[in-house]
């Protein structure tokens, strides 16, 4: 089985994707020891390479965050390039897995309906999409915080290497808490009034110096 795992986070090697992705491998390289590549779009000087490695996959994991309810540019180029697989008389089958700061599964939902479109479009065989909110800050989280999220991941690698599938149980698992509760809600309303909420963002837009354009409107 030749596993190919396209990491499209703009922020390649550096990214919570890649994180995720490490402990899949883990659990996959525990059962399968099997071929696989690992490729960064942000990283590939040219897509082309990117589409053969593609075609020449048996089965395809395309992760990536979610950034503002969509995905990022990278990955909707690479889709674009995608265009004459359907007509192959051999495709990889793909899956997904979409993973961001919104602590709601529900807010990459409308992405996934997308990707199972897409799957059709391209004549290819569906794996299913993992879902993962939550996962902004886990670089900087102390291990007891991430312990359960990266042995779901090892778990969902192991399996995959067992069965060529995603475990529909471990899928559910790591999307559970679709929507924010009642009690959530209200603390977030609380840390918004007292002006934390947007205390980690301040940061990293002190740290990229863009702290004083965060309300700039390039587009209007």
């Amino acid at each position: 089985m030749k596993l190919t795992i396209i990491n499209g986070s703009p922020r390649g090697k550096g990214s919570n994707t890649k994180i995720l992705m490490e402990h899949f491998l883990k659990g996959y390289t525990s059962i399968c020891m099997t071929d696989f590549n690992v490729s960064y779009l942000i990283h590939a000087k040219d897509l082309e390479q990117q589409v053969q490695l593609f075609k020449n996959s048996e089965y395809v994991i395309l992760a990536f965050p979610l950034y503002t309810d969509a995905m990022p540019a990278i990955v909707m180029n690479f889709i674009e390039e995608l265009e004459g697989i359907a007509n192959l008389d051999v495709k990889p089958a793909i899956g997904f897995v979409v993973q961001s700061g919104f602590p709601e599964p529900y807010q990459s939902r409308f992405v996934e309906r997308y990707l199972v479109k897409l799957s059709k479009r391209l004549n290819c065989e569906y794996l299913g999409t993992v879902i993962k909110g939550g996962v902004e800050g886990i670089q900087i989280m102390p291990e007891s915080w991430t312990k359960k999220l990266f042995q779901s991941f090892f778990e969902l690698g192991e399996h995959f290497g067992k069965t060529k599938e995603f475990h529909p149980d471990i899928i559910a698992k790591l999307a559970k808490n679709e929507k924010l509760s009642s009690s959530r809600l209200f603390v977030f309303n609380l840390m918004q009034k007292l002006g934390l909420a947007n205390f980690y963002w301040n940061k990293k837009l002190k740290d990229n110096k863009a702290f004083e354009r965060r309300f700039d409107r390039p587009y209007v």
